[in-house]
């Protein structure tokens, strides 16, 4: 029959490790402290039973009649009655008078009257009083010996002393309370530290050291590996993790952030709201000095208290730049729509001429319309020698047409193709701004409801720098200093007010200026320089 293997021994969880050490912990600390509190009690036991002998042995030595009596023809009878009499009321073990030369006068045993003295007198013939534990008649004993004076005569001694026996005996009594005070702190030890073991088994699900290690290292190498951000905030808005990718798409030093309030991080005031927000934030788009990010805030609670947020961060600048370019390219294609539109409107025209045998006033309108066409074309080519910027604007000349605005290119307008390219202004961000620009004056020219609505560009290369000013006739800006920030915007629909927050992204970029103000006419009015070759 095949043997079963044996099932692998699970290593014992942390607070199964913590309830052992915790447990050895409380024993090793309740038996020293039984320990360290019976030694100080036989310490002060034994002080009180010197402290008590010397007190009595004093105060017979220094009675009339026991010096009387010393110094009669039989001191034995006066003594011993008067000896057993303070020996009884005072619960000491014996009392000894003796002659200077260590004869007994009294004893508790009749027998050993007259017997030498068993103990050490030699302090006490020089005067003094002295206290220590010698082996008697009676077995050990705590004993304290004073000399009996008679003027500077000393005619004898006494020796007062409490069996060690006895003292013990007292110890012991006191031992029961302590081994129960004991055994009390015992048995809270233990409960708190199951208390505790439980905490923590119910925290970390029964999981081992090495076990909680490894998934450290797993879980940490995983949050920097992402390439999505993630930021832990906590309930007070502080950060509590920050992966690689979040210090890269946020701008943040290489020292980890941890434990730094996200108001003291640098960010926008809009973005710092969003990581600390108490409700769910899912993909809003905020733009940075040089991104344009995906924010999602969640928040984390235990039971029904708040413990902070997760934030996790995508780059959407790539996406946003492609996006533009799209809706350029979409521009030119509606442009061309709208073109070919028209086109076959005129050709139908010029064929119904010729086939009504109005030639000459046929070849007189296609000519007149031709011409209007290469007018406008060569304007604007001749004014902006860069391909992408002199393409922008043809399309939007075409849109304009289509609805309705005068879209006008002011004159003087010059732009060289010097500062656009690879060591100046990339044409990229040289189309986000004026197609975004121009984009927002032909919309709050015709919310405006003048007419005919007017947008007009000025574009110029001037001292080594792109200067842009796009006007409308539009209502004009109520607050110039809120137009770009993310969010912003003349249009109700959703959706809206990014435009010209990645207009002030591209200007900080480039390290520029724009200026926002409205005109005499109410219109708004935007200028913008970018340097060509600055670019962070």
């Amino acid at each position: 029959m095949a043997q079963r293997p044996s099932r692998p021994r699970r290593p014992w969880s942390l607070a199964g490790q913590l309830l052992v050490l915790l447990l050895v912990m409380v024993a090793v600390l309740v038996g020293a402290g039984v320990l360290l509190a019976y030694r100080e009690a036989a310490r002060a036991s034994e002080d009180a039973a010197r402290e008590e002998s010397t007190a009595v042995a004093v105060a017979v030595a220094r009675m009339p009649d026991v010096q009387q009596a010393l110094r009669s023809d039989d001191p034995t009878r006066r003594l011993q009655p008067l000896a057993e009499r303070v020996r009884t009321d005072t619960g000491v073990d014996f009392i000894t008078i003796m002659a200077p030369d260590g004869t007994r006068y009294t004893h508790p045993n009749p027998e050993q009257i007259g017997g030498t003295f068993l103990g050490h007198r030699g302090p006490a013939l020089r005067g003094q009083i002295f206290t220590e534990t010698y082996t008697g008649t009676l077995g050990p004993s705590i004993r304290a010996v004073v000399p009996v004076h008679h003027g500077d005569e000393i005619v004898g001694l006494v020796s007062v002393g409490i069996t060690v026996e006895a003292v013990t005996a007292e110890l012991n009594e006191r031992l029961g309370p302590l081994l129960m005070l004991a055994g009390a702190v015992l048995a809270v030890g233990i409960a708190g530290s199951w208390l505790v073991s439980s905490r923590l088994k119910k925290q970390t699900r029964g999981v081992g050291p090495a076990e909680l290690a490894r998934m450290f290292s797993y879980y940490e190498a995983i949050l920097h590996a992402v390439r999505e951000g993630l930021i832990l905030v906590d309930a007070d808005g502080r950060v509590g993790l920050c992966n690689d990718s979040a210090r890269a798409l946020l701008g943040l030093p290489e020292t980890p952030p941890e434990g730094t309030p996200v108001a003291e991080l640098g960010l926008p005031d809009p973005l710092a709201d969003a990581l600390t927000s108490t409700r769910p934030r899912p993909d809003e788009i905020h733009v940075t000095d040089d991104r344009v990010l995906v924010v999602n805030t969640s928040q984390v609670r235990s039971g029904d208290r708040p413990m902070g947020n997760v934030v996790t961060l995508r780059d959407h600048t790539e996406l946003e730049a492609l996006t533009g370019e799209l809706n350029t390219v979409r521009g030119f294609a509606e442009s061309l729509r709208s073109q070919a539109h028209e086109a076959a409107n005129r050709l139908h025209t010029v064929v119904s001429l010729v086939e009504l045998g109005r030639t000459e006033e046929a070849v007189r309108f296609a000519t007149a319309e031709l011409e209007i066409a290469q007018q406008l074309t060569d304007r604007v080519v001749g004014a902006v020698a860069e391909p992408v910027l002199a393409a922008l604007l043809l399309g939007k000349l075409a849109e304009a047409n289509e609805r309705g605005i005068e879209l006008v290119l002011e004159e003087g307008a010059a732009v060289d193709d010097s500062l656009i390219g690879d060591h100046g202004i990339a044409p990229r961000d040289a189309v986000t701004v004026l197609g975004n620009l121009v984009d927002n004056a032909m919309d709050a020219a015709v919310q405006g409801g003048r007419t005919p609505p007017r947008v007009r560009v000025d574009l110029r290369g001037e001292g080594g720098e792109l200067f842009m000013r796009v006007s409308d006739n539009g209502a004009g800006v109520l607050d110039t200093e809120m137009v770009f920030r993310r969010g912003w915007s003349t249009k109700s629909a959703p959706g809206h007010g990014l435009g010209l927050a990645l207009v002030g992204q591209v200007v900080r970029r480039y390290r520029g200026s724009v200026d926002v103000r409205n005109d005499s006419s109410g219109g708004a009015v935007f200028t913008v320089r970018l340097p060509a070759g600055v670019r962070s």
